[in-house]
């Protein structure tokens, strides 16, 4: 295109080209065709207005052209799908951003699970000018033409850059708000090109792309006349992108997105007859200087859309923040309350009437209807030259405002003292006369807050940072701070509603920021009882601080009849928000979740009973634990490893004991665990001892769950030889494996205690074993867990080793002794160190002549007088072997004696035993 009004600036350009590029090939389809683009923006019919996403100066820019053109149709560079949600902004306080959420995909990647979309909006952004405006004035349509949410996701190329990071993640504190959403930069302008930004920071003397751009177009801008903005925002949108990298998938994207926009608005057109010079356009800078050839309201029709995916799309508002906007689109830290400042600025200096929706938290009434009844201005004439002047005008020097950057100086060293910096008058001084050197460095009649804060920082903080925050922190809070928004009732989802209605009893403002303590008193208010079970459903689905028990607890089984708890559900709105996605209640969106971690591909066993018990205690009833218990059984029989086991049997314990204690008998579904676990885990023993990638403790919870399990089992129709042959096809080559296998067969009976106190004595006699010593004994720690009766033996094991080893064995060994047991067996110590307390004298002065029971075990039996003999006497010689036999389970070896009728090893029993004696005597002779 080649129209008149930049024919003079056309030629101005050919002659720069041929004298600084030695020709006027080499930069002259460069320079040319910036002025091409903007030439053929501003002709366009249908008005562009290109924005910068948070400047003030688009915002100022676009409040005078909505009062002077009133244009009666306003097409937004926004997602399309999220035009509803628009209405709900005059129910929240600024900023907050409108989000497109999905949880349940289909048609995309489902490790891209969940999706999200985010679309930040403040008071200070073109963007929000024209929302309001036609919002809140009668007979404005406003139209969304930007790519759907699905299509923001079709159109992603993170499947062809899998070795690059991921563009969705983020740091700093303040990407919380925002998560790994991605973010659609309304009115997206900044260069693409590294070596430019690079060149416009090092000559423009700032340190960072948003000081660049408040120096050199806010501010120039600020006053600007409609035709001088327009054009100097399609050529700085030209230059960045006719200078951006060849990178075919964003170049393709950014297309696209232009052809898709310029066919919707070509399609309302058509479909309502609207005149293009009643329309507005608002886009970006960056797309306003489009060369596509779909263009314009002429342009060709050939872009077809594609069809949106079956993916179930969810809508809300979510708070935001100043620092979440920052981080998210790669701004500098404190641009955005920056910002904010400067707007206000500007609308003191110029007396310009923003537009705020009606009602909107934290604004006044601006009588947008009012203004919408008067005439429309007569047609625009054509356009003029304006950018010519503009280039070449020099800067305007913008004088220095001492009151104002007085008042900064005393109000930073006040924020400094607080803080706890030792500031003084001096301090502000000081800042004050750095701030106007700096400027001065930099080209600057007047210091801009970036100076400011440089000096600030150089002047304040010396050696270090006393308190939380540092200088420039104090400064950016000083210019407005993070301002973080906040969604208002009436915008929340149901099931947000919901909770803040269901809450109501405690009296407390939860929609406020910050931590409420809440005190619950279930006896004396009994209605108080529904709120603990809310609570306690938001600390399960809710990440961790938004609702914090101080006070009670609830287990299985028990209930608190008082709770004391921090709740912060107003820090965490956008999760309360999210949950809304889900479903229209917790209950709805727990039991969503737990069928959805139980039914998973990866669930294992220990996570699916973890799902039951959940699920008895936040939803009650037992339709949904009988059924997840179900599917846990399914889950264990599929299982092949032990990793698990120990999560296993703590959780299966804990339901049987549950069961047993609150229902007459105990369910389907865990009886058939217990059986089929039994016989799992049986036949799993052989290989996990032998397995070396199964810990001790793994195969000690498979012991735990057989051997506590064992009466259930039996009672059930398994087999207890199963069990025994599993034992002795066991072979380990672990010391601590070996250990716990001896325990189990003591356990069933095949080894004596006897003779494990036997193999423990030849362990300490041989010097090759010492060594490996502290690894048997962690496995006879672990024993406890299937076999506590062996604490004895293990206290017994542990003192004769710290009794026959010398020093020089025993100093060296005794570190991997309790880095083994701590590390191995902590939580099972308990049970060991009160075994040692009950047998240990308790004092120290009984400790010379105390004689431990294993050695008392083998003195010579204490002889009866036969006057004094129990009537168990006769009756043990009568029955020899039914004697031996509990001899030998006793540990008893003496010999007959004379006196007695036969041979055996069952003699002790007469005058160690008497009373079991007397005791068996009496059973055997009531049968």
């Amino acid at each position: 295109m080649t129209g008149a009004p930049f024919t003079a600036l056309r030629g101005q350009l050919h002659e720069a080209a041929a004298e600084f590029a030695d020709g006027p090939d080499a930069l002259e389809g460069v320079l040319l065709g910036l002025v091409d683009d903007v030439d053929r923006a501003v002709t366009e019919p249908l008005e562009i207005f290109p924005v910068c996403h948070h400047s003030p100066a688009s915002a100022l820019a676009m409040a005078r052209r909505l009062r002077e053109k009133q244009p009666k149709v306003v097409y937004l560079e926004l997602c399309e799908d999220m035009a509803p949600l628009l209405t709900e902004l005059r129910n929240c306080r600024l900023p907050v951003a409108v989000q497109a959420f999905a949880s349940d995909i289909d048609g995309f990647p489902p490790d891209w699970a969940p999706l999200s979309v985010v679309a930040p909006i403040t008071e200070a952004s073109a963007e929000y000018q024209a929302i309001a405006y036609a919002l809140d004035t009668p007979g404005v349509e406003l139209v969304l033409v930007d790519r759907s949410s699905d299509h923001v996701f079709q159109w992603d190329a993170r499947h062809d850059r899998a070795d690059e990071p991921d563009a969705r993640e983020e740091g700093g504190t303040g990407t919380a708000l925002h998560g790994e959403a991605v973010g659609v930069e309304i009115g997206d302008l900044r260069p693409r090109f590294a070596e430019l930004e690079e060149h416009l920071l090092r000559h423009g003397k700032v340190r960072h792309w948003s000081e660049w751009w408040h120096q050199y177009v806010e501010v120039p801008l600020g006053d600007s006349d409609h035709d001088t903005y327009r054009q100097v925002m399609f050529l700085i949108g030209s230059l960045f992108r006719r200078l951006a990298p060849g990178d075919g998938d964003r170049v393709r994207v950014d297309e696209d997105r232009e052809r898709y926009m310029w066919t919707r608005m070509r399609e309302h057109l058509a479909a309502t007859g609207a005149d293009p010079a009643d329309c507005l356009y608002v886009c970006g800078a960056f797309h306003a200087a489009s060369r596509v050839d779909e263009f314009g309201v002429h342009g060709d029709d050939g872009f077809e859309i594609s069809p949106r995916t079956a993916t179930t799309w969810q809508y809300g508002l979510i708070p935001s923040s100043n620092a979440a906007i920052e981080a998210q689109f790669g701004l500098a830290s404190g641009s955005v309350s920056i910002a904010a400042t400067q707007w206000t600025k500007n609308l003191k200096r110029t007396r310009v009437k923003p537009y705020r929706l009606d009602g909107q938290a934290g604004t006044k009434r601006t009588g947008t209807k009012a203004a919408a009844t008067a005439a429309l201005p007569a047609a625009a004439p054509p356009p003029e030259d304006r950018l010519s002047g503009f280039l070449q005008r020099p800067p305007v020097l913008d004088t220095l405002d001492e009151t104002e950057l007085l008042g900064w100086s005393v109000d930073i060293v006040r924020a400094a003292r607080r803080n706890g910096y030792q500031a003084s008058t001096a301090d502000a001084i000081a800042v004050f006369e750095t701030s106007i050197l700096l400027a001065g460095m930099r080209d600057r009649a007047k210091p801009t807050p970036y100076d400011f804060q440089d000096a600030a920082v150089t002047c304040i903080e010396k050696d270090g940072v006393p308190g939380r925050r540092d200088v420039r922190r104090l400064v950016e809070i000083m210019m407005g701070g993070d301002r973080i928004g906040q969604v208002g009732y009436e915008a929340l989802p149901p099931l947000a509603r919901d909770v803040h209605d269901r809450l109501a009893p405690l009296e407390l403002n939860l929609q406020q920021r910050g931590v409420r303590r809440a005190l619950l008193d279930m006896t004396s208010r009994p209605e108080l009882r529904a709120c603990s079970d809310v609570l306690w459903m938001l600390r399960r689905l809710m990440p961790g601080g938004a609702a914090r028990p101080v006070m009670g607890e609830r287990r299985l089984g028990e209930r608190s009849i008082q709770e004391s708890w921090d709740l912060a559900l107003g820090t965490h709105q956008r999760a309360l928000i999210e949950l809304g996605y889900e479903g229209v209640s917790l209950e709805q969106v727990l039991e969503q979740r737990l069928r959805r971690t139980a039914y998973g591909p990866q669930a294992t066993t220990a996570e699916v009973l973890a799902a039951v018990e959940d699920a008895t205690l936040y939803l009650g009833g037992r339709r949904l634990a009988e059924e997840l218990g179900a599917r846990a059984l399914d889950v264990l029989a599929g299982e092949r490893t032990v990793d698990g086991a120990p999560e296993v049997l703590r959780r299966v314990r804990g339901l049987l004991a549950y069961y047993r204690t609150s229902e007459p008998v105990l369910p389907p579904w865990i009886e058939s665990f217990v059986r089929t676990g039994y016989a799992h885990y049986c036949t799993l023993l052989p290989t996990a001892f032998r397995d070396e990638d199964a810990t001790v403790g793994q195969v000690a919870a498979m012991l735990g769950f057989l051997f506590s399990m064992e009466g259930l089992a039996l009672s059930l129709g398994c087999d207890r030889t199963q069990l025994e042959l599993a034992v002795a096809q066991a072979h380990p080559e672990d010391p601590a494996k070996t250990a716990l296998l001896w325990a189990a067969q003591v356990q069933l009976g095949t080894l004596s205690r006897g003779e494990l106190r036997a193999r423990c004595d030849e362990l300490l006699a041989n010097p090759l074993v010492v060594p490996s010593y502290p690894r048997y004994l962690s496995g006879f720690v672990h024993a406890l867990e299937p076999v506590p009766g062996l604490a004895d033996v293990v206290v017994e094991a542990v003192s004769n080793a710290f009794g026959r080893l010398p020093d020089a064995v025993l100093l060296p060994w005794l570190p991997v002794l309790i880095t083994t047991l701590r590390s191995n067996a902590a939580e099972l110590a308990p049970l060991l160190i009160r075994e040692a307390g009950r047998i240990f004298p308790a004092r120290l002065a009984a400790l010379d002549t105390w004689v431990p029971p294993w050695h008392g075990q083998s003195a010579a039996p204490r002889a009866l007088p036969a006057t004094t003999a129990p009537r168990g006497a006769a009756l043990l010689p009568a029955l020899p072997a039914t004697c031996d036999a509990l001899a030998e389970l006793l540990g008893c070896t003496e010999e007959w004696t004379a006196t007695h009728a036969s041979a055996g090893t069952g003699a002790a029993l007469l005058a160690t035993h008497p009373a079991t004696a007397e005791a068996l005597a009496a059973v055997l002779t009531a049968r």
